[in-house]
């Protein structure tokens, strides 16, 4: 028995500090996701499994929307035709269909070798090509306040609807610089949350984010730095800490790294000059 998506009741025993009782909890779900692509090679249309990823169901468009332009295999709307759910059960296949300009092909030959040859995210080269391709500019006018940043985790709690009911859900929220949060997306997995957020606004063509910052009630870790770089997001705060590559990424980039947001304090990590505080 669902009350939304993405949220099930199952019956648990529960010990406190009187006897056991048996209740309804609600958790999230958690199911895996088939991705297959269709994509152009020499005039001819291939079709084949892309990725498998576990995910709590609900946005998957935007899911794999996000996903692949974060990979960097599209880079406008346009360059993605389709998302079609498969299959005549629950919702778990989905094919993306790209646009023939898309150049696949090259994209997985890279891909492999750079897994072979650097462990898919480490080394120097890795992030220095990150910071070029991502497209955010140290010139941005955005700042915001440091009040902004302690209001950011109250902001969030009272759109974090899956959260509320299973305790058990990361999120992701695109604010601006006077507090408006304009999206917000649940997922049991961090990145999946970011790429829900990120497909959203590709999708919507409102990439980059070159005047807002995204909030993650996660960790910084270098995944999640390098999907907010692609996206265009000058300001990247986070509930946890963040990795020392993080750091080093965010750095690269010119982006604002924030951690430990929580309590009314929090950390910068990289990027200060956009944070403004009001006691100076």
């Amino acid at each position: 028995m669902e009350e939304t998506v993405g949220v099930r009741r199952v019956n648990i025993q529960r010990i406190g500090r009187s006897a056991p009782e048996r209740v309804l909890d609600q958790v999230p779900v958690e199911e895996p996701l088939s991705i297959s692509i269709s994509h152009w090679f020499k005039d001819v249309e291939q079709t084949g499994s892309f990725s498998v990823t576990m995910r709590m169901p609900g946005n998957d468009r935007e899911l794999v929307a996000g996903l692949l332009f974060a990979e960097g295999i599209v880079r406008q709307p346009s360059d993605l035709l389709e998302l079609r759910m498969l299959g005549a059960g629950p919702p778990n296949e989905i094919l993306a269909a790209l646009s023939k300009e898309v150049d696949f092909e090259t994209w997985r030959a890279e891909r492999i070798g750079l897994l072979n040859s650097s462990c898919g995210v480490c080394g120097k080269r890795n992030r220095e090509a990150i910071a070029q391709a991502a497209p955010i500019e140290c010139r941005d006018r955005l700042t915001i306040s440091a009040s902004l940043v302690e209001s950011l985790p109250a902001l969030l709690s009272e759109r974090q609807r899956g959260f509320q009911a299973t305790g058990g859900l990361h999120a992701a929220a695109l604010c601006t610089a006077n507090g408006d949060i304009e999206a917000v997306f649940e997922d049991i997995g961090r990145h999946n949350a970011l790429d829900k957020l990120i497909g959203w606004a590709f999708l919507h063509d409102a990439l980059p984010w070159q005047d807002r910052l995204v909030f993650l009630t996660s960790r910084g870790s270098f995944e999640l730095v390098q999907k907010a770089a692609a996206a265009g997001a000058p300001i990247l705060a986070t509930v946890g800490g963040p990795s020392s590559l993080a750091i080093e990424t965010a750095r690269d980039c010119q982006m604002t790294l924030i951690g430990f947001v929580r309590d009314a304090r929090f950390n910068i990590y990289s990027g200060d000059w956009r944070i403004h505080s009001e006691k100076r």
